[in-house]
This record gives structure tokens, C-alpha cells and sequence, in this order.
């Protein structure tokens, strides 16, 4: 089956398309209808660059051919469940998809940037000890144009509400994109072609599934890589990731090693500390070991509690420990701020609860 037919339904999903696949799919639609070859490029203007949500907005388009189009393509892949806001200015949606399954996204603002974090699986399989989504299970992999969807909708509302554009994607949402890994490079053929997002504002976070690293790896575009670590030894991890069983440490950084030789770009690696679990110094140092060969950033993130879980985030006196060791080892660390705890939008937090909704 190709990847044009995997899209399409009783209408064709025009956002799981890239640029040349829409005005093809369309063109051919529009002259069977004996309508001029050019308006395939006007809808995808209005796609790409308006982020139009139903064809009743396309505005350039005769109001008679609307409706037949609405009938035959598909724009509308989301629908707004409730939006909750942070003090801190972060942005928590929760979408509703075709079959009743709910995905969060989050709009994180910062004075140079507006970050929106992604979600790829209802849910998720992999089972992190730290992570409330783990915790909820995995219900079905997202289609590419539910994952892009996220974007389309986020920019209306970050254009419309809080008068910037999203300057970053980050598929660090529901579910790890790797495990989704068709529909994902699909999205961010269709993010990166059709929406003009650059490929150096795009990252994919994971756990570490392997095979997924050397295809991204092997992808033409320079899209970034998040490895999330959280353990520098592979006892440790295996308790806090389960994959670690599936793919250990050596594997693993052998395969964020193929990824820096083919990309020359810098990798982050996330790591959770979690108080009297993995925030020692000894552990720092081993980190420092492990990676400090590797053209990296590691972001320390002081653990979000999550219900039933008898852990704390480290102080700020050990954080500051951690990252002093590593900076002496001369790996780059810094700590990342929290955002959007107040709403359960923060890291490891989706899917644990509404927060204050608007």
C-alpha cells in the first residue's frame, strides 16, 4: 500500500500529505470536476500557510466548490476538549481525535521562543517508573495528520491568542515517536515540507529505541535528537525504563554515535533526578564517563511528582552537586526550569490531570 492510500478514508486526509502529494490528490479531484489545475496550489496555501481548519475559509475559492471539497478532504482532525493555562504562561491542550481518544499538547513560551511539545501515541507502552502517561497505557498509535493536527491548531491558537507564531516542535508529548515511527516521519515531512518548519527546530525525543535513532540517522534533514537517559549504569535504568532490558546502554550510545557522524549536531540527553535515586555525585561522575565523548547536552530536570509514587525531586543543593561535577568534567548540563507544573503539563506529567481548565 502506498503512503498517499495509507491516508486516505472516506475522505482524504489532506494534513498526512506532503506539499507535492496535496496539489497532486487535489489537481487530479479539481479537473475531474473540470475546475482549473491552479487551485490545487491555492489549497495548499491555505493548508500550509493559513492553517485553515475547513475549506469554508478558504476564501479564494469559488463558495459554490467548498462544500464538495469539505465533502471529499478531510482538514479537521482535532477537536478541542479544553485548553488550561499556566501562571507561568504555558499552554496545556487537551484534543478530542475521531474516535473519542484525547492527546495533550504544550505551548511553552520564552521571551526568544515558543516551544510546542507534541504528543505521537494515545498513551504509551514503554512504562517509565517517572511518567504519568506510562502510567496511563497505551491506547493506539496517532495517524500523521492527528500528529500534525496538534500543530496546525496550536499555531491558530498561538497566532490568535498570544500574537507570536511557534518557533519550535518538540515530539516530547504522549507516547514515544519512535515507536510511531512511520506516522512521525510522515509528520515531519509534512511540518518541515508543507509548514516550512525547519528541520533544526524540529526535535525527536525517545527513550532510546534504537532502530528508530539509526533511521533518523540516516534522514537527509539535520531534525534533532533527545535521548532520554536518567541513568548512567544499566541496573538503575532498567528500574526507572524498561527498554533499557531491550536496548541497553552500550547499544544505545553506539547508536547516538551513528546519529552524530552522519549529523555533526549536538544530542541532548534528558535526565530526570530524583531524590536518593540517581542524583549521587558518584553517579554524576559516572555519567561523565559515559557520555563525555559525545558532542552533547544533558538538561537536568528535578523530577514532577506523579500520584503513587514514593520519590521526591532532588533539592536544589544536590542539583546544583550534579551539575557542578559535570561542568567539571567538562560535559555541558544545565538545570531546565519546570513550566506548567500548576496545570500537570510539565515533563513526565501529560495525561495526569486537567489542571485549570479555560
Amino acid at each position: 500500500m502506498s503512503s498517499i492510500t495509507a491516508q486516505t478514508t472516506a475522505r482524504t486526509r489532506l494534513l498526512g500529505l506532503d506539499p507535492e502529494e496535496l496539489e497532486i490528490r487535489v489537481g487530479t479531484w479539481l479537473e475531474a470536476k473540470g475546475e482549473a489545475s491552479y487551485r490545487a496550489r491555492q489549497v495548499a496555501h491555505w493548508v500550509y500557510e493559513q492553517a485553515a481548519r475547513s475549506f469554508d475559509e478558504v476564501t479564494t475559492l469559488p463558495r459554490s466548490l467548498r462544500p464538495e471539497l469539505e465533502a471529499a478532504f478531510d482538514l479537521a482532525a482535532l477537536a478541542p476538549a479544553w485548553t488550561a493555562r499556566s501562571a507561568d504562561g504555558t499552554v496545556k491542550h487537551l484534543w478530542r481525535l475521531r474516535d473519542g481518544e484525547q492527546v495533550e499538547s504544550v505551548l511553552i513560551p520564552a521571551s526568544d521562543r515558543l516551544t510546542l511539545c507534541l504528543s505521537s501515541q494515545a498513551g504509551c507502552a514503554l512504562g517509565c517508573r517517572f511518567c504519568a502517561t506510562g502510567s496511563f497505557g497505551f491506547r493506539r498509535q496517532l495517524e500523521p495528520d492527528e500528529i500534525v493536527a496538534q500543530y496546525r491548531d496550536s499555531l491558530r491558537f498561538a497566532r490568535e491568542e498570544l500574537d507570536r507564531p511557534i518557533s519550535n516542535i518538540v515530539f516530547m508529548g504522549m507516547g514515544e515517536p519512535l515507536a510511531n515511527v512511520e506516522a512521525v516521519f510522515r509528520a515531519l515531512d509534512v511540518l518541515h515540507r508543507g509548514f516550512g518548519v525547519g528541520a533544526r527546530r524540529i526535535t525527536v525525543s525517545t527513550v532510546g529505541l534504537v532502530p528508530g535513532i539509526r533511521e533518523l540517522a540516516r534522514r537527509p534533514e539535520p531534525f534533532g535528537l533527545a535521548v532520554s537517559l536518567h541513568a548512567p549504569v544499566s541496573g538503575l535504568r532498567a528500574e526507572l525504563m524498561p527498554i533499557e532490558r531491550r536496548h541497553p546502554l552500550p547499544e544505545l550510545l553506539e547508536a547516538v554515535r551513528d546519529y552524530l557522524e552522519r549529523k555533526g549536531r549536538r544530542v541532548t540527553f534528558e535526565y530526570t533526578l530524583i531524590e536518593g535515586v540517581n542524583d549521587s555525585i558518584e553517579l554524576a561522575e559516572i555519567l561523565a564517563d559515559v557520555i563525555g565523548d559525545l558532542i552533547c547536552f544533558v538538561n537536568l530536570i528535578p523530577w514532577n511528582p506523579i500520584p503513587d509514587r514514593p520519590w521526591r525531586p532532588s533539592p536544589p543543593e544536590r542539583v546544583a552537586a550534579f551539575v557542578r561535577t559535570l561542568h567539571r568534567r567538562g560535559v555541558s548540563a544545565a538545570v531546565r526550569e519546570p513550566r506548567g507544573r500548576d496545570i500537570a503539563a510539565a515533563c513526565g506529567q501529560l495525561r495526569l490531570e486537567r489542571g485549570g481548565g479555560a
